[in-house]
């Protein structure tokens, strides 16, 4: 009798929670969509009221060498054909 009883509650209590799921799952799922949707169009704004179509934006330059070599000179290696 009690292990028909547990069975019973069981069921019920797993039916529940389905139902409960199957409402609510979605409603989290949507507003999850509606937030990243909204973030991804403010960037695209941001982004696009920056610059103009066709401008090259530069992130990093590095810094002038002092003791560069330059393009005339360069090294030699010495080497002998072998047959």
């Amino acid at each position: 009798m009690l292990l028909i009883r547990f069975l019973i509650i069981s069921i019920c209590i797993l039916y529940i929670l389905r139902s409960l799921v199957r409402i609510f799952l979605p409603m989290l799922f949507q507003g999850l969509v509606n937030k990243a949707q909204q973030q991804q169009n403010a960037q695209q704004s941001q982004h696009s009221q920056k610059r103009p179509t066709g401008a090259i934006k530069v992130d990093y330059m590095p810094p002038a060498q002092k003791g560069a070599i330059p393009d005339s000179e360069g090294e030699f290696v010495d080497y002998e054909e072998v047959k």
